[in-house]
């Protein structure tokens, strides 16, 4: 009888093991797959406030980004492989937010690195956000195309869920945009976390030891 009522409880064990797993999985899933915080439309022109000039004979593209979120890392990754695809069609922009009252360097991570080492890529610190506000973005990873004549092509973001690299819709119809005029996709959700609500990014302890700082 000890023996089949250990055999029980090792299976019931078993069991709940195996639904707190499937469970952890779900939520992983679940958050992955969540699209980040919709933005007000992006501009249908471009900004004419804008410190950033657009390429006058070719497209130009922007990405907004947090320099401390981790899911911005797959949208970098993205940029690279779109930038090889459309070498010498656009020119491209990454705007990596910088809060006020923040030490100088605090937005120079890796992030920022990866993105200085792509060919034809310019990095650009957007001070207080500006820049974000003015394309309307709200999500890191937010990715704008617009025309030689600065007419938005494309709005959203390059990566399939957070963090996630690899074939998407979002690189799919900027490629198309830039090699052919055409591409089934104007806009797709963007994966990353918010650029403003600093709070759900894994830099939200070392932003509060910023801020306490000053």
């Amino acid at each position: 009888m000890r023996i089949k009522k250990n055999r029980l409880i090792l299976t019931a064990a078993g069991a709940l093991w195996l639904s707190m797993i499937g469970a952890g999985l779900g939520l992983l899933w679940n958050y992955e797959g969540t699209p980040g915080v919709a933005a007000a439309a992006t501009p249908g022109r471009w900004p004419a406030d804008s410190r950033i000039k657009p390429d006058a004979d070719r497209a130009t593209l922007v990405m907004l980004a947090h320099p401390h979120c981790p899911c911005t890392r797959a949208s970098i990754g993205e940029l690279s492989r779109l930038m090889t695809q459309a070498r010498g069609r656009v020119t491209a922009y990454v705007l990596f937010v910088k809060p006020p009252n923040f030490s100088g360097g605090w937005e120079q991570t890796d992030l920022w690195a990866s993105a200085a080492a792509i060919p034809d890529v310019t990095v650009v610190r957007d001070d207080d956000g500006a820049e974000a506000v003015r394309f309307h973005a709200a999500t890191s990873g937010q990715t704008v195309l617009y025309d030689a004549a600065g007419n938005l092509l494309f709005s959203g973001g390059i990566t399939s869920a957070r963090g996630h690299a690899g074939d998407n819709a979002g690189r799919a119809a900027i490629v198309s945009l830039l090699t052919s005029d055409e591409a089934e996709e104007r806009g797709t959700p963007v994966f990353g976390c918010p650029l403003f609500a600093r709070n759900e990014c894994p830099a939200g302890k070392e932003v509060g030891r910023e801020k306490d700082n000053h």
